[in-house]
């Protein structure tokens, strides 16, 4: 194994480790399952099937990952959220 390939590989390798950011979406009282749905499609571009699992798990676990990706990417994501009234955070 040359050197550029063994240094190719541990570039490889510390690249997939680097974590990533999440949006963790929480529950509440206020918002309606249809508007936690819409509003994951618009603001994460998410498919229905994937916003309707992600708000029964905020709604029976009280928190769900929602995104996950680069903290530039996931920051305008998140203040949409939170601008349509729901509960969110990046971790």
């Amino acid at each position: 194994m040359s050197n550029q390939e063994k240094y190719q590989e541990e570039l490889d390798i510390l690249t997939e480790e680097s974590p990533a950011h999440e949006i963790i979406l929480y529950n509440d009282d206020v918002n309606t399952f249809d508007h936690v749905i819409n509003t994951l499609i618009y603001a994460c571009d998410h498919e229905e099937n994937q916003a309707h699992q992600c708000a029964l798990l905020v709604h029976y676990k009280g928190k769900c990952s929602v995104k996950s990706g680069d903290y530039k990417d996931l920051e305008p994501r998140c203040s949409k959220l939170l601008q349509a009234g729901l509960s969110a955070e990046i971790v």
